[in-house]
């Protein structure tokens, strides 16, 4: 897989040179391939929101480097514009923004902005309602009068619609039901699925991102802890909990059977893993 997105020694302080400053990111090293789904996790305050407003040059960093397929993002001629386009990021609690009259609208504006022509805007204004399950009947409607989960799904089409390269989702389920948190996992999986995008997914939801992602980032207190996929990360549940993250719930389950001297391995991260590890566990005779 082709690098995308990279990070080279990346540090950010908050408040610069002020007696208030705050490094939110410290020397963070890390690359992101075409293609991956990443899981971004990390306590409260690790860096997480500030990284991935580095990945698409809202937040310039105070040293170090952010790459777009090989391309210094701040070098002379590179159009930052663009790449806003081509990395979307929908930011957590993403119905606040909303503001066109019409849902059609407010899922139109991005491609506007990129000067696509009227034919192809409403194609994939039209595209990116069916991939969140927008039904046609609100589309005229003004979004402060949809559901909390009706104005996250136009939101997130309203990234979609511009056809990043890299989709990056801050948190898509907070403070919805768990129905409606399932519904948009579903959705942004099978966009994924269909698509090819890259994705990167910042959760406090163990559970999604062992469901989900390919591989896990661990931030904690600005620095990059641990990289790995799902089976690695969660082999180390001590040092999760140490982070203080949660693992998953199954993986808890597990890890006390463990204790009370059952032999059964404790790295298990998705129920499917642990329905097929006790089924085989049964036909051996376990």
């Amino acid at each position: 897989m082709e690098p995308i997105l990279e990070a080279r020694d990346l540090t950010f302080i908050y408040g610069g040179n002020s007696p208030n400053a705050q490094t939110a990111l410290k020397d963070v090293s890390l690359t992101i391939h075409e293609g991956e789904f990443i899981g971004l996790i990390g306590p409260t305050g690790s860096g997480k929101s500030t990284l991935i407003q580095q990945f698409n040059g809202l937040l310039k960093p105070t040293s170090g480097k952010i790459l777009f397929r090989g391309q210094d993002i701040y070098a002379d001629g590179f159009r930052l514009r663009d790449l806003r386009f081509r990395v979307g990021l929908v930011f957590q609690y993403p119905e606040y923004p909303l503001f066109e009259e019409t849902v059609e609208r407010d899922i139109a504006f991005g491609p506007k902005n990129m000067g696509l022509s009227e034919d192809e805007i409403r194609q994939r204004v039209r595209q990116a309602a069916e991939f969140v399950r927008l039904d046609a009947s609100v589309m005229e409607k003004s979004p402060f009068d949809l559901s909390g989960g009706q104005k996250r799904r136009v939101a997130i089409a309203g990234v979609i619609a511009m056809r990043p390269e890299v989709l990056i989702l801050d948190e898509p389920t907070a403070g919805l039901d768990p129905h409606g948190a399932s519904e948009i996992l579903e959705e942004i999986r099978a966009y994924r699925a269909q698509s090819g995008t890259t994705v990167i997914l910042v959760t406090h939801n163990m559970e999604d991102v062992a469901r989900m992602a390919d591989r896990l980032i661990v931030l904690d207190r600005a620095r990059l802890a641990l990289d790995g996929t799902p089976a690695q990360i969660f082999g180390i549940p001590e040092r999760i909990e140490a982070l203080g993250l949660a693992v998953p719930q199954i993986t808890r389950v597990f890890m006390r059977l463990r204790e009370r001297g059952i032999d059964v391995d404790d790295s298990v991260y998705t129920v499917k893993y642990a329905t097929n590890l006790i089924l085989s566990m049964l036909e051996g005779g376990s």
